[in-house]
């Protein structure tokens, strides 16, 4: 971690880009869609608003709900099985983790940030200081809502406010909720098909991807790689689209990307940092001296993240006591 909060700190440091995973929004207490108990695995088709056919094809397979071929059929299974993410979205259930905090910081103290490429939907990049323009949301964002149909966009709060009146509740948690589902319209060409702007699978990803990467890729100096597995593409290719002069450091709890070419060995230009990326980039920015920066951002952390800090700062750590860099 010290060698690493030295090459940020770095003159020949001048151009850095994020790629982040499921990893970063662990400590925000996310559901995740597809582990044991997530809400593919307790999907029950017979509750959402469907044909027999589609309710048999989402039993076969519970991905079946983000394909683009069934929300322009039938829009309701997308919506009543993603509610709950997206009001919860809305009132911020979750928060943005110490890991994301890291390139709000980045960004503010060193100015190096070039771009944050995250392939987390669940839009709590946004929650943090960070200029939109840093931000690419690789497969869309639960926070941001347009039309599958014309791309209108369409205000996020007005959204929300018509899922909760429109989109009835499959999972019992909300009494003010429809008991049946009624559309929500385009209020642009009136179809249907207004949803959060996360990719669905048979849809192409934002053309800002590709985009910003080869606008990014050719100058940067490090490429920081936070909680993934790196086997989604186009996304991996980030990896092996840096110069070959630029540092790669990977942070999770296993190695990964040595199918993309990254190779870990001594002196060598990958580095490897294992662990929880919360604990990884708190140590990086107690090197990079910010811990007095974290400390003003304490009431906005996860219950998580605010344990970690805590435990941090009462045994007496702050900025003056790290003169790595």
């Amino acid at each position: 971690v010290s060698s690493l909060a030295k090459f940020i700190a770095s003159p020949e440091c001048r151009s850095i880009a994020i790629l982040t995973g499921a990893g970063v929004s662990v400590a925000a207490g996310i559901p995740d869609f597809r582990s044991p108990g997530g809400m593919y695995d307790t999907l029950r088709p017979e509750l959402i608003t469907a044909t027999a056919a589609q309710r048999r094809a989402m039993a076969a397979d519970p991905t079946a709900v983000v394909l683009k071929d069934m929300f322009f059929a039938n829009a309701f299974p997308y919506l009543e099985v993603r509610r709950p993410f997206i009001l919860g979205t809305r009132e911020r259930r979750w928060r943005a983790t110490l890991s994301h905090r890291f390139a709000e910081l980045l960004h503010a103290k060193t100015g190096k940030l070039t771009r944050l490429y995250t392939q987390n939907i669940d839009g709590l990049d946004y929650q943090t200081a960070l200029p939109t323009e840093k931000i690419v949301a690789v497969h869309g964002s639960i926070g941001k809502v347009a039309c599958e149909g014309c791309g209108a966009p369409m205000e996020f709060d007005a959204f929300c406010a018509e899922v909760r009146a429109r989109i009835k509740d499959l999972y019992g948690v909300d009494s003010a909720a429809p008991a049946e589902s009624t559309p929500i319209p385009c209020p642009a060409c009136h179809r249907p098909l207004v949803k959060p702007t996360t990719v669905l699978f048979g849809s192409s990803l934002p053309a800002e991807f590709f985009e910003r990467s080869v606008e990014d890729l050719p100058s940067v100096d490090l490429l920081l790689v936070a909680g993934t597995s790196l086997v989604v593409s186009p996304a991996n290719s980030l990896v092996y689209r840096v110069p070959d002069s630029a540092v790669r450091a990977v942070i999770n709890a296993e190695p990964v990307g040595q199918e993309l070419g990254i190779r870990y060995s001594p002196g060598g230009r990958d580095l490897f940092l294992r662990g929880e990326c919360d604990d990884t980039f708190l140590a990086l920015m107690v090197q990079l001296g910010w811990a007095d920066d974290l400390a003003r951002l304490d009431a906005e952390l996860p219950a998580a993240s605010q344990k970690r800090l805590r435990a941090l700062l009462a045994a007496g750590v702050g900025d003056d006591d790290f003169t790595t860099v």
